[in-house]
């Protein structure tokens, strides 16, 4: 078999192959075994018909388009391989000759047109230039975290008076769309301010005392009437406010592994100097990925947008409607894919470029942090990837993100104040937790087996 390939645009090919009469041959002999199977002659059994009574029968013509059929696949698969193509698209495929039915030589030629991943020129990025926000963890951080770890071990106590902001109170609401009920839920439990339910809602219950009822206007965001203008009647049930435990040594003790609150301070706010740096080498590695976006060219395959498009709003509109799929909307989706395209094909280029690996236990880290995030078991989780044959794209996946690693770790990065920073101990110590929680995860299962 022979085959070409012919660049059409920098993200599109033209495959041209050839495969001679040698090679279709075991395809012919396959067809006339599965149309032996199909039809039925008189004194033979069912597929055991002779092929020269089934060229009789459906005809030689009928037997090579078989054979074609059922072998486009394969030498179109084979062609990639010899062509070293990488697709990104269902080819679209042009059969322009085919051997003589009546002759036992000849070959077939067809042509296939398919989208594929753009190569890209990578610069020298070592080196790469940004700018972060300063990282200062000062006496306010020590307090949040305080006060956030007291919230913690806060308990809830029954308040004599008017709702307000950050109160925890229990509501029962009414929903309706002109003058006619659509939704109701009693003994609704819910933090004053946290904006996790309705628009409007805390407005509606602030002041309320218990009993009283409100009436406000919201767009609803669940169930079928999503996204519909609707009035909800408020009937403030319960009021309640979080009493916190005094910040004093008994607190520290309770709460960790410290004897005194002094001693608790002084680690906290080694954590928030901590925290800071995370956020600085997070908003560098952002950074440098834009850098890298804005350095490199990237080519958009258009089939690639319009089939990402498709599958968004196909999946928006079974569970929110098609008032959502606005100009608007599908403008930033659409530049959202484009974007993460560009992502994908300039890391896998560092990828390839610095020969990046990804270990066993580098994979099951990545499986143990993304199952977190679904609040799932993550053993259940790595099933339902390799079930789901997702395993390849959780390996691209990590090694995207320690491509971005070699790119950061060679950054020049200073903060605001144009002082250098230094993100070796962010970039390795993201490096080593990663390898401490795979560790952990293979002897956990380990044991668990044993």
């Amino acid at each position: 078999m022979k085959s070409a390939v012919e660049n059409l645009t920098p993200t599109r090919v033209k495959l041209t192959v050839e495969v001679p009469f040698e090679e279709l041959k075991p395809s012919i002999d396959e067809a006339y075994k599965t149309i032996a199977t199909q039809i039925q002659v008189p004194g033979f059994r069912k597929g055991k018909v002779p092929s020269k009574l089934i060229d009789q029968r459906v005809g030689r013509g009928y037997v090579l388009e078989t054979a074609i059929n059922e072998g486009l696949n394969g030498w179109y698969q084979q062609a990639i391989v010899e062509t070293e193509i990488r697709p990104l698209s269902r080819p679209e495929v042009e059969i322009t000759e085919v051997p003589d039915p009546s002759a036992t030589d000849g070959e077939l030629k067809f042509q296939a047109e398919v989208d594929i991943r753009p190569e890209v020129e990578l610069p020298d990025y070592a080196g790469i230039k940004v700018e972060v926000a300063v990282a200062e963890a000062g006496e306010d951080d020590v307090e949040k975290a305080l006060e956030d770890l007291r919230g913690r071990f806060g308990t809830l106590v029954a308040a004599d008076r008017p709702a307000a902001d950050k109160d925890f109170i229990t509501i029962d609401i009414t929903a309706s769309i002109d003058d006619e009920e659509v939704d109701t839920a009693s003994g609704l439990s819910y933090q004053v301010g946290s904006g996790t339910m309705l628009d409007g809602l805390d407005e509606a219950v602030t002041g309320l005392s218990v009993d009283e009822d409100a009436v406000f206007s919201t767009t609803l965001v669940g169930g079928e009437n999503a996204g519909k203008e609707s009035q909800v009647k408020v009937v403030l049930k319960g009021v309640k406010t979080r009493e916190l435990p005094e910040a004093n040594d008994d607190f520290a003790q309770l709460a960790s592994e410290f004897d005194t609150i002094a001693e608790l301070r002084e680690d906290l706010a080694k954590q928030a100097a901590e925290g800071k740096i995370v956020e600085q080498g997070v908003e560098a590695r952002d950074k440098v990925l834009d850098k890298l976006v804005e350095l490199i060219e990237v080519p958009v395959p258009e089939s690639v947008i319009a089939e990402q498009l498709e599958q968004h709003f196909s999946a928006e509109n079974n569970h929110a409607g098609e008032d959502h799929d606005t100009e608007e909307h599908r403008a930033e989706v659409k530049a959202n894919s484009e974007r993460a395209f560009k992502n994908e094909i300039i890391l896998d280029a560092i990828a390839d470029k610095e020969e990046v690996g990804v270990s066993q236990n580098e994979l099951i880290d990545y499986l143990v942090s993304t199952s977190a995030q679904y609040g799932m078991d993550p053993n259940q989780f790595a099933q339902i990837i390799d079930q789901a044959g997702q395993v390849p794209l959780m390996v691209a996946e990590v090694r995207r993100r320690k491509a971005l690693a070699v790119v950061l770790g060679q950054a020049e990065v200073v903060d605001s104040d144009g002082k250098a920073v230094d993100l070796s101990d962010f970039v390795k110590g993201r490096e080593e937790l990663a390898a401490e929680a795979a560790e952990e995860t293979v002897e956990e299962t380990a044991d668990a087996q044993a």
